[in-house]
């Protein structure tokens, strides 16, 4: 190693997802485990700009694995997308004498990561944050496990409504760019179909799906749409869809950021404790700028630069998954 490394920081950025917290606990137990000191930055890359650090111990994450959200805080900054704002980061980086980052985020917290690791020679581990299931190279991401039973819970209940007055409920999940929860939610919760934007035009799968389960003499169904499936999400597709079929009664419910929240599954506090682990030994073999993943249940190292722009393909299996089983 070029120099040795004494003091991890550890930061939060872009949305919370659940089992952020158990990553944190993972990561800041690890390096008292090494001899080593763990120091939390609040608020994401604002707060290393702002200086906003706090030096951690064992107890301060006690307690905390079970819960939601994320204890570090998270928030977005532009000011880090500018060359003067990573230069106020590594100030603060050298003040508090930290010599390596892991960063817990989604594709704009590695972006970020991987520019300040490039211009400032910093070691930085990524760990995977974020429900959307979008990062190249890990089967599964941090809170896309809580998420997906939360949005079953939902759609579950929201059958019960559907069924009773046979009206076609189009549910609006989240997922930035990508269809992975939209599907994954609607197998788990056999709806009659999943609108996600990797697949043909909003309208042909409206008409195969709803057609289908109509024909098969369905009075009710419950249809998930990626929030980015078409402009407008949802109400854009129930405009579509009403003025096919105007005889449906047609009903909207827009899930929000309630997928967001919630005390994480035992999978997601597993996987967040042992990339957080994994973070902190990588760090002492040498490793810099790579995510770490989870490949076929086994810890793997991921380059940054590929989980960032390496696209992840939504499983054919899943798909043809959702075809047969919605008839």
């Amino acid at each position: 190693m070029e120099y040795k490394i004494n003091t991890v920081g550890v930061l939060t950025s872009g949305g919370d997802s659940p089992g952020m917290n158990a990553a944190i606990r993972a990561v800041v137990r690890s390096c008292i485990a090494q001899g080593i000191k763990a120091k939390g930055i609040y608020r994401g890359y604002q707060g290393l700009i702002d200086d906003d650090v706090k030096e951690l111990t064992s107890q301060d994450v006690s307690g905390i694995i079970q819960r939601g959200g994320t204890i570090l805080k998270s928030a977005r900054c532009m000011e880090f997308k500018t060359p003067e704002g990573r230069k106020k980061a590594f100030d603060t980086l050298q003040k508090e004498q930290i010599d390596a980052l892991v960063v817990i985020g989604g594709d704009g917290t590695f972006t970020g990561a991987r520019l300040l690791a490039q211009e400032y020679n910093i070691p930085i581990i990524g760990l995977p944050g974020t429900i959307d299931n979008d990062l190249w190279g890990t089967d599964s991401t941090i809170g896309y496990d809580t998420s997906l039973n939360t949005i079953m819970d939902c759609v579950d209940k929201l059958r019960d409504t559907a069924t009773s007055h046979e009206r076609v409920f189009l549910v609006e999940v989240m997922g930035r760019d990508a269809g992975f929860l939209t599907l994954s939610a609607a197998i788990a919760s056999g709806a009659e179909a999943a609108i996600i934007p990797e697949r043909s035009t909003v309208k042909e799968q409206i008409e195969e799906a709803i057609g289908q389960g109509r024909r098969k003499s369905k009075n009710s169904s419950i249809v998930l749409v990626q929030e980015h499936a078409i402009e407008g999400g949802a109400q854009a597709v129930a405009k579509v869809l009403e003025e096919a079929h105007p005889e449906y009664n047609t009903r909207v419910t827009i899930l929000g950021h309630l997928q967001r929240g919630g005390s994480p599954t035992a999978y997601d506090r597993i996987i967040a404790s042992r990339m957080g682990m994994a973070a902190v030994g990588a760090l002492f073999e040498e490793q810099r700028s790579i995510m770490i993943g989870m490949k076929n249940d086994e810890i793997v190292y991921v380059p940054l630069s590929k989980a960032i722009r390496e696209k992840k393909d939504v499983k054919a299996d899943k798909w043809a998954a959702m075809q047969v089983l919605s008839i």
